[in-house]
């Protein structure tokens, strides 16, 4: 089962997956007891090849790979596996169910639910400019396909699948015959995160600050990164944050600097949503290449000749600002 390296291995032997695997098998064995083809049969074989999670992981790690054609790698495949199974860890979280149910109006089963979110929210392209951005910033640019594919899978999995600590918190009431009484509780929290190096106060668990940086470094939640000082240094924010809100302005302006560089940083969101916008058809030209290394290009091509080497990489005036 894929896994991070510090996770138990998920049981399915009891669970509606173990029974739909265990149906496909028996029917890739008999194909005639399908049945009668449903009428949305065409609709529905083209949505999962439009949006499906790991149907789009998979052409995504293909072009981070310089060759589409390799989707018929088992490498590949194992790996987008992988990734398929955190958007279904994601996808089952009871927020995010209640979210894409709504308030009942729909009748579809859930499933059609997740893949017309999919559908409707260009998750291929979510994944085409995550892996972009993942492999340079893992360091993996160089190295071969399976090392490429396991190393994106892994930090993609671990993203999808954070975990939520539980919080212990002292409620105090005061009564005013007896006094003060304080009960301890605990609150699950799946949005509110700390970050640093802290335990989980009923399991024990470690919440590395790695993992929550990880996440907050992905298209997926944590969306929003409430930290002291501790974070104005030495840590990177910009692959999918471009904005900073100071609580307090430091006394020193080279602190300053020191919080806007964590999201201002070499391709960071900001400077790739200006590509974006100027240079959108250069990622239509050829399907089997990765998509933003063909737009930065595209900016790097018709760059001002007099700016330097730093645009577009790291400079590059548009609609996003870049500053805090």
């Amino acid at each position: 089962m894929w896994r991070s390296e510090d996770d138990a291995a998920t049981d399915i032997s009891n669970t509606a997956v173990n029974e739909a695997i265990a149906q496909a098998v028996e029917l890739a064995g008999d194909p005639t007891s399908l049945g009668r083809l449903p009428t949305d049969l065409a609709a529905v074989l083209a949505q999962l090849a439009i949006a499906a999670p790991g149907t789009c992981a998979l052409r995504s790690l293909g072009r981070v790979a310089q060759d589409i054609h390799l989707v018929d790698d088992d490498r590949l495949r194992t790996a987008a596996a992988r990734v398929s199974w955190g958007f279904r860890s994601l996808f089952n979280v009871p927020e995010v169910t209640a979210m894409l149910r709504g308030r009942g109006e729909h009748e579809d089963v859930y499933w059609r639910q997740v893949l017309d979110y999919c559908l409707r929210g260009c998750l291929q392209a979510v994944l085409d400019e995550y892996a972009h951005v993942l492999r340079e910033w893992l360091g993996i640019i160089d190295r071969d396909v399976e090392t490429i594919a396991r190393e994106l899978a892994r930090s993609m999995y671990e993203a999808l699948t954070l975990r939520a600590p539980n919080y212990r918190v002292d409620d105090i009431r005061a009564d005013g015959r007896t006094g003060i009484t304080v009960e301890p509780k605990s609150i699950r929290a799946r949005f509110a995160l700390r970050f640093g190096s802290q335990a989980a106060e009923e399991t024990g668990e470690l919440q590395r600050a790695s993992q929550v940086r990880g996440a907050f470094n992905s298209p997926f939640w944590p969306f929003i990164l409430a930290t002291t000082s501790i974070g104005q240094e030495g840590l990177d924010f910009h692959l999918y944050c471009h904005a900073v809100v100071h609580w307090n302005l430091p006394a020193n302006p080279v602190d300053l600097e020191q919080r806007e560089g964590r999201v201002h940083r070499y391709k960071g969101h900001a400077i790739r949503k200006n590509v974006a916008m100027a240079n959108a058809p250069a990622a239509f030209k050829r399907f089997d290449r990765d998509p933003w290394e063909a737009m930065f290009d595209a900016a790097r091509v018709g760059r001002d000749r007099t700016a330097g080497d730093l645009v577009p990489y790291l400079l590059l005036q548009g609609s996003a600002p870049l500053g805090c």
